[in-house]
Order: C-alpha cells, then structure tokens, then sequence
C-alpha cells in the first residue's frame, strides 16, 4: 500500500503543483490503476495515456502526454488510487465503490475520497517528526553537494521556526529565513514541498530537518517554537566587521559635512568585502549609511543626521552582539543564513496596500504582499521621477497591471524573486508569468502569523523583540493584518496634520490608528477617516506596520478591507466634502522629549564630526544629561556625560566608543518607551 500518496491532501497537492491543476485532474475520466510489486501505480486513461508514479515524489513521475513536470493525469492518477478500496480483514463485507465518481466541492476541487485507508494508515503510524530522518537520507533527497552547503550554513548557525502537527493543521513545517519548509508525507522526503523554484535552494530541507531535531531535543511537545540551530565561532573570534567599523569611525570622525566623494571607493571596498563574506544585514546598513551621506552632499531632503547616526551605531552594535563572551547567534544578528536572492515557485500574493513616499524631487511606491506559504510579507518598491501623488501614481505601469491593482488585489506569479530583506520583483520577460485579480480583503485566511485578533497578544509579542540595532534587517518585518472589532473614536490633530483612530478587538483591547498627512498622498487622511467611520461599510481589517509608543500598540495603516474591497489610503483623492473631528494634539511626554532632543545633540556629532563640534556642544550636553537624570533615566544620562568627558580629553577611539554607547543607550530607550 502506497501510504505516501494515501496521506496527500488536495491541498498537499494543490501546493506541489497548483490549485487549478488538481482542478482539472478531478475533472478528468478516471483511469484504470494497478501497482507493481516494487509499488510504482500505473494509471492508464481511456485516451490511452499511461501515467507511472514510483515510489521517491512527484519528481519521478512519467506520463506519455508529454507535460514537463507533474500534469493533471500524475494528480489524476493519485485520487484515483485514493479511491481504491482500503485493505480490509477477510470477515469485513468490502464497501462498494464506484472508481469511475470523483466527488468535488462547490469550486470543483476533488475531495478526499479515501478516509477510510488514510485514517487507518495513520491510527496503526507512530508520531512522527522531520527530526527522524537521517542525513544519509537527505543526502540522497538532495545530493552531496547542497548538502555541504547546508552544513555551511550550520556552521554559520540559523534560527528557524518549528511548527510541529496539529489536528488543525496536520503538515509540520519550518520557516527559514530563505524559505519555508513543509514536510507533506511523514517519511518521505519525496513530498516536501518548499516555496523556492525546486533546485535553486533544497539546502533548506536538510536546515529544517535538523532545526526539527534541535526542537525535539529542547523544546519536546511545544508546537510553536522558535530554535537556534548550529553554532558560531568562539568570543574574540572576530565579527567580520572590522573594516566595515574602521569606515564607521572615519566617517564619525570626520562628519558627513567634511567628507567628499573620496569616500566612495573605501565604501566600495567594504560593500564588496561584506558581499564575499555573505554579512547581508551590515551590507544593507553600510548601503544605507552611503545613501545618508550621498544625500546629504545632493542636497537632498532624504537626508536626516539621525538616520545617519543610526547605521553607524548600528554597524558597532552587531559587531559587538557576536563578539562579547555572551555573544548573539552570528545568522540572525549579521545575516549568513540569507541568500541574496531566492526564485519563488509560483506564487500567490495577497495586496496588503500600498505607501507613497516623496524623496526629493522622487516619489517611491512601496506595494505590501502577503506571501502566505511562507507566511511573511514581501515589499515591492517603485521610483518615479516628478511631482505626482498618489491618485496619479495609482494608474502607473507594473509588469502587466498598474499600481493599484497590484496594492488591493491577489497576485499569483511564477516570475517573482525574493532579496534577502524580503523586497520582491517581478519579472517582465515575454515568458513570464503573473496575473492580478480583484481582491475581496478576506484577510482572515491569511497565516495566523500574520493577522492579530488579540491586541493583548501583539503587545508581548512586539514587547519580546530583540532591540533594534541588532534585529534582522528585513522589510515590513512588523506589518500586520489588525481585525477590528470596533472603532472606538476617530480624531485629527491640525497642529500635527495626524489622524488617530483608536480601534477595539473582541476583548476590548485598544490600538491607534495613526496616519500623518503628506503631499505625496493627499486623500490619505480623508480616506482613512471615511473607512473607519464605515462610509465603505463596516471595517473588517487595517492592514499596517505595528509598533510601541508610549507603552501602546500604534498601526501605521496601509491598506483597509471594508465592504468586500480593499481601499488603499495612500491611492485616494482627497475629499474635502465631510470635516474631521478636531481633537487636541498630542505632544510629546516630558520623558520621550528628552530622549528625542538628546538623541538629536549626539546626531549633531555625526553630522559636524567630533573633531569639528563648536565649544558650545560641551554645554549643551551636560544640559541633556541633567534632563534625564531629574526623569529618571540615569543610565541613559550617565552615558551622555561619560561621552562629554571622552570628548574633552580625546577624539580617538575613546570619545567615538563614548559616542556609541550613548547613541545606543538613547535608541533603545526610545525603541522601549
């Protein structure tokens, strides 16, 4: 008995190929089957076609159709041999069936036919995890050489998250950074189904069984965890970083208002050298730190001292996670476990909405994609030149559809390719692939990952996050689908030109909706007011980047699923028919004003260079220090005064470690606050 094509679902099969194939197969006259001793099913259909599944996958199958790949008479042939009847003891009378029924549902997808041998298969199993196969088995699944590579990858050490089987959800799976893992048939490594193009990363089905094994080994019966697998060299080992911490203190010695063009060979130097060494997220803040200082030398508003201060902090920040005797896992701290890109199998991709940013005389579009197999959301970012705003960027050119389109509807595409900060593009060849069609905002069949019913459960989640300048460098990492329950009030602040929303879930527990008027998307407030206060009817879900401020949960939206649509803010025209409730603004508490203001005086430094700061700066520092001691945070003040008295003796290595330890000190009092 073929137990492995038993123990596949049409949605098993449906993510092995796709749900219109296994559509067309239900459809199909059912073949006549017969097995082999060694269990290859042959199916032969009255067409004459003849179809062979040997044991080892889909992969291995044959078809004399002449389809590339699995087609509709291997998915034909497997419901056909799941209707056969099940082994059953002499005494049992055999149950009748009619091999020539394929049942379906209402959208004609071919319903399990054969519980009964599914169900009596799995009584007589023993549990099983992904963690029980052996690595002579997943050599010879994915060959010696992606296995080397995935020892690498160990020796690197990865985090990855572990969902074992439910009864809800029978498939265990594993998300990576690079892609998430589903093991369909328990045992057979034929049956995993991954969302990269199959060959390009298969590595990563050896890095989840393995992670399985560290949460069977720590962590045995939690179904949801998260694990550190592998290992990083050893405490003064080194970071790789050193070069990249060297460009860091030229610049902070020097200040981005006395560096030229010079520099842009050594960034090179280091960008390449970050590159070879596979250090994604210290490549991605040194790219960022020469767009700062690119910026600044244009002229260009995209310019801000304390973006600029930040990616130097950071660089010092993740050098000393993965250096310091309680050293940080290296993979998740500078990225080695990323691949710089990954090709996605054919895709569906839910429009989460969309932002309109204004940088220069530059207006970037960023289109949210929820990416359900793998459960994470991917961004894909546009640049135009010109002054248009949103309502007229919304009819501009993506591949085959518009921006709009794309931000409110569903996108399924076999040409889309994954970066390692989960940015997306799609291809625009003559043969690829991608079809965009209208969106309902059912957002609740999205992974549960993704959509938050219990604001009570997003605090602690948002509250466990590792600080920052450390975290993962990835895009929309805290975007999420919000279900509302109710909207509680709904306000404008003229003197900040800010709407905020307070919404309720189920339980009572609050959140702020909070959106901030700009030029590039002039009905952005209107539009938001309009939905929430139900002019598109009653508001299921606002999708958004969520955070803390003040000790509460804040969404900055996106996009808003009401009356069976998604409505895009940042797409809309302006509507100045109805008026927004004016309540007061909100200004900042004595305590995040401090820390701001303080935070902005050490940004100072990296903008003048500590070798360049007027004599006044010393002044103003112990002012900032003697504010945050009289609210408390003497840490915090203590570092500020610590970097005062470096300043005073020395500008060397000493004043610029002062300098980040109290530019970090203030980050993550203002990340915690």
């Amino acid at each position: 008995m073929r137990t492995d094509l038993l123990g596949l679902t049409t949605d098993s099969l449906a993510a092995l190929t796709n749900r219109g194939l296994v559509k067309r197969a239900g459809k199909e006259a059912a073949p006549e089957v017969r097995t082999d001793g060694d269990g290859t099913v042959h199916g032969v259909f009255p067409d004459g076609v003849a179809t062979a599944l040997p044991p080892g996958g889909l992969d291995a199958a044959r078809c004399t159709c002449g389809s590339v790949g699995a087609c509709r008479h291997v998915i034909g042939v497997i419901l056909a041999y799941q209707r056969l009847p099940a082994p059953v003891p002499v005494e049992a009378a055999p149950t009748p069936v009619d091999a020539d029924a394929t049942p379906v549902d209402a959208e004609g997808v071919p319903v399990d036919a054969a519980p009964v041998a599914a169900e009596t298969v799995a009584e007589h199993a023993p549990p099983w995890s992904p963690g029980q196969v052996t690595d002579d088995e997943l050599t010879a699944r994915i060959g010696a050489r992606l296995m080397a590579a995935a020892r690498r990858t160990e020796r690197t050490g990865f985090t990855a998250r572990v969902r074992r089987a439910t009864s809800g959800d029978p498939v265990p799976q594993v998300e990576l950074a690079t892609a998430t893992v589903r093991f369909l048939v328990p045992g057979d490594l034929g049956f995993v189904h991954t969302d990269a193009v199959a060959g390009s990363r298969d590595d990563v089905i050896a890095l989840a069984v393995w992670a399985f094994r560290v949460a069977n080994a720590r962590h045995p019966g939690v179904q949801d965890v998260r694990v550190d697998v592998g290992g990083a060299p050893g405490p003064g080992a080194g970071s790789g970083l050193e070069q990249a911490l060297g460009l860091a203190g030229t610049v902070l010695r020097a200040g981005a208002a006395h560096l030229g063009q010079g520099l842009d060979a050594t960034i090179a130097d280091v960008s390449r050298h970050l590159d070879a060494a596979g250090l994604r997220w210290p490549l991605l803040a040194v790219t960022d730190l020469a767009g700062q200082l690119a910026a600044y030398r244009d002229r260009s508003s995209h310019y801000r001292p304390e973006l600029l201060a930040s990616h130097l902090a950071e660089l010092h920040a993740r050098h000393r996670a993965v250096t310091r005797p309680e050293a940080t896992l290296r993979s998740s701290v500078l990225g080695t476990a990323e691949a710089a890109e990954t090709p996605l199998r054919r895709a569906r991709l839910d429009g989460l909405g969309c932002r309109i940013r204004a940088v220069g005389d530059q207006r970037i579009a960023e289109v949210y994609l929820a990416h359900g197999d793998s459960a994470m959301v991917l961004v894909l970012r546009r640049h135009w030149d010109g002054d248009d705003d949103g309502p007229a960027l919304a009819r501009r050119r993506i591949a085959s559809s518009t921006l709009e389109t794309l931000a409110t509807g569903n996108v399924v595409t076999e040409s889309a390719v994954r970066s390692a900060s989960r940015t997306v593009r799609l291809a625009t060849g003559r043969i690829s692939k991608t079809t965009v069609g209208a969106s309902q905002g059912a957002w609740d069949e999205l992974p549960s990952s993704l959509v938050v019913t219990d604001l009570a459960a997003l605090g602690r989640e948002l509250d466990a996050l590792p600080l920052r300048p450390v975290r993962p460098r990835v895009e929309a990492e805290l975007v999420r689908v919000v279900a509302v329950e109710r909207v509680v009030s709904v306000g404008y602040a003229p003197g900040d030109q800010r709407l905020d929303a307070v919404i309720a879930d189920r339980a009572g527990n609050t959140a702020t909706v909070r959106a901030t008027h700009t030029a590039a998307a002039p009905g952005r407030l209107d539009s938001l007011a309009a939905v929430l206060l139900g002019a598109e009817g009653e508001p299921r879900f606002v999708s958004g980047v969520v955070g803390r401020t003040a000790g509460g949960v804040v969404i900055e939206p996106l996009g808003l699923s009401a009356g069976g649509r998604v409505v895009v803010p940042d797409l809309q025209p302006p509507d100045r028919s109805g008026r927004l409730t004016v309540a007061e603004d909100v200004r900042h508490e004595p305590l995040t004003a401090a820390l701001i203001d303080a935070r902005a005086l050490l940004a100072e430094a990296a903008h003048h260079g500590l070798s360049h700061l007027p004599p006044t700066y010393d002044d103003r520092l112990a002012d900032a220090a003697r504010r945050l001691t009289v609210l408390g945070l003497h840490r915090v003040a203590r570092a500020v005064t610590a970097f005062a008295a470096a300043r005073t003796h020395t500008v060397g290595e000493t004043a610029e470690q002062a300098w980040i330890d109290a530019y970090l000190r203030l980050e993550v009092a203002l990340d915690l606050n």
